[in-house]
């Protein structure tokens, strides 16, 4: 299945001068909702790792699929205040500002080795402070997995190290 076909483009968002991949229209069709999925399980088969860790909120819905598929734990990664329990957090920059990530304390363990999965890379920086929380509580990220990456706005470069797939690339 050709999932380029179900991404749309929408210009002029959130701003002027931006486009947009909009991924509601793969969400929206299940057979290629599932061939995403299964594309990014592939990427994984071969890791020996524990846990997926996943932003949201679109991290949510490629990667517990793809934890339930492969049998894993998911780690939800939140904005502030949005997760119940005792947390660590990291902050970050971004293009226009900055932000802050947060996980539970004891989401992740001495030792885990975790996948992070998201729908998109772009510069980079969400994906990195992921990275610092994750190997902050003690874990190893054994690879990334993003269903589009924007290869212009060199995400790569900030993740340099780290083992870095994507399904599609624009």
């Amino acid at each position: 299945m050709n999932l380029y076909t179900l991404i749309r483009d929408v210009e002029n968002f959130p701003k002027e001068g931006i486009l947009f991949k909009d991924i509601t229209t793969l969400l929206q069709d299940g057979e290629g909702l599932a061939a995403s999925i299964e594309q990014i399980a592939e990427k994984l088969e071969d890791v020996d790792f524990d846990l997926v860790v996943g932003p949201e909120a679109r991290g949510f819905i490629f990667g517990v699929p793809t934890a339930y598929k492969l049998r894993k734990g998911f780690i939800p990664v939140r904005k502030p205040g949005k997760l119940p329990y005792e947390c660590v957090s990291q902050s970050y920059d971004l293009e226009y500002g900055s932000s802050t990530i947060e996980m539970h304390i004891d989401a992740i363990k001495e030792g885990q080795k975790v996948v992070i999965v998201d729908d998109l890379l772009a510069t980079g920086g969400t994906t990195k402070a992921m990275i610092d929380l994750v190997e902050k509580m003690g874990g190893t990220v054994e690879k990334v997995v993003f269903l589009i990456e924007l290869k212009d706005l060199n995400g790569r470069e900030l993740l340099k190290g780290y083992n870095i797939e994507s399904i599609l690339q624009y």
